[in-house]
């Protein structure tokens, strides 16, 4: 059994300048975990497969297409494939978000 804490994954260098971890990773799917301290957003970006994020802990405003809502903590959203999207922390504490990204990505997200 292959196990994996958060703390313990590899950071991964973006463009966005945010603690982003990952922790899965195969030719199937790719798990992407991140850490969005209060005022930290991501760039807006196009990711060139379909994702859905899971939202453990806080609340941010998430942004796909023309589209923005705030999201709490136990949420999925949805985000089809080379739409635009970002996320914002807004708030005063700390807002985790799980990435999961289906198929695995052979391209490069694209920012905006």
């Amino acid at each position: 059994m292959k196990t994996i804490r958060v703390i313990d994954a590899p950071t991964v260098p973006t463009p966005h300048g945010v603690d982003v971890r990952k922790l899965y990773d195969t030719e199937h799917a790719q798990t992407m975990h991140i850490m969005l301290k209060p005022g930290e957003s991501l760039k807006r970006h196009i990711t060139p497969v379909d994702v859905f994020f899971y939202v453990l802990e806080g609340e941010g405003v998430v942004e796909i297409g023309d589209e923005e809502l705030t999201v709490t903590r136990d949420t999925i959203i949805d985000s089809p494939a080379k739409i635009p999207h970002c996320w914002y922390n807004r708030s005063d504490a700390d807002f985790r978000v799980l990435v999961v990204k289906v198929p695995r990505p052979q391209n490069q997200t694209k920012v905006l």
